[in-house]
């Protein structure tokens, strides 16, 4: 595979996670306060920490900018 065939995999997967995430996230959210039930708070961190770490993973995955670019 070629540098950029990698790199378009790395954002397809990422974009895929963080939109999962944020689905899971508002759903979390949305029934904690209309069911009031707390525990969903915790799977609506969870899900942000996930689509935080998707996002972190794909910039720390790229490889650095040639010099002059």
């Amino acid at each position: 595979m070629t540098e950029a065939e990698v790199a378009k995999r790395r954002f397809t997967v990422m974009v895929a996670v963080s939109a999962a995430s944020v689905f899971v996230a508002i759903a979390a959210i949305v029934c904690a306060f209309r069911f009031s039930q707390s525990w969903l708070l915790v799977v609506f961190g969870v899900a942000l920490l996930i689509g935080f770490g998707a996002q972190i993973w794909f910039i720390a995955g790229s490889p650095p900018a040639k010099k002059g670019v």
